[in-house]
């Protein structure tokens, strides 16, 4: 009788289920927050790549020289308002290297400068992230905290705009890509690791000035 009235007894079930379902439902939601996180670093990576050539168009570029072709081209005997020579310039970040192919006569070997690059992380006259004082101002960092200038790379290519003998130098063509980041867990990190590999970003867009002077003449 004791057995078949204990194998009847249904007090307690609600604590199993609770028991099964809670971690369920506690993944669940954990794992919603760190999705739309995900999201948004995505996002941010995206709008990054966009201010960091808005940037470039119109600030010194990271291949220190390259204003310089234009007038090389015509020393080196293209016709003044010839077609500018064709070239290609990628600069790493990670590497702090930047490297030519084509005609870049003029350039430096290693041209690479770290104040153009830290420009299109930080923003326009700031040295570190956070420190925006209008939108005109934000650099990529302020826009996803954990880029570097580790992740980018600026690529200047020559694409028929232009001409030798140009004022303020040529008008290539800017790529700047996001490579190697990371998106961030948190409440999944014990099932996926902290982070996991974000698929590059690039942006692309056509140079204005490629001064940091703001077309005041202060650049060569």
């Amino acid at each position: 009788m004791a057995a078949r009235t204990l194998q009847n007894d249904q007090r307690g079930a609600v604590f199993v289920e609770l028991a099964i379902l809670l971690p369920i439902v506690v993944t669940v939601f954990f794992g919603s927050i760190d999705l739309l996180y995900l999201l948004y670093q995505w996002n941010a990576a995206a709008k990054a790549v966009e201010v960091g050539a808005r940037i470039a168009a119109v600030s010194d570029p990271v291949a220190a020289g390259l204003n310089g072709l234009s007038d090389q081209a015509v020393l080196n005997g293209t016709p003044p308002g010839g077609t500018m020579p064709l070239f290609s310039v990628s600069c790493d970040g990670r590497l702090a290297t930047c490297t030519c192919s084509g005609t870049c006569v003029g350039m430096a070997e290693n041209s690479y400068s770290a104040a153009a690059m830290n420009r299109l992380i930080f923003g326009r006259g700031s040295t570190s992230c956070g420190k925006i004082q209008s939108d005109h101002s934000a650099g990529m960092c302020d826009l996803l905290w954990s880029i570097t200038s580790a992740n980018v790379v600026v690529v200047y290519q020559q694409t028929g705009l232009g001409y030798a003998g140009r004022p303020g130098g040529p008008v290539p063509t800017i790529t700047v890509s996001l490579q190697n980041m990371q998106f961030e867990l948190f409440f999944l990190s014990p099932f996926l690791g902290k982070s996991i590999a974000m698929p590059a970003m690039t942006t692309t867009i056509t140079a204005e000035d490629l001064c940091s002077g703001g077309g005041m003449g202060s650049c060569d």
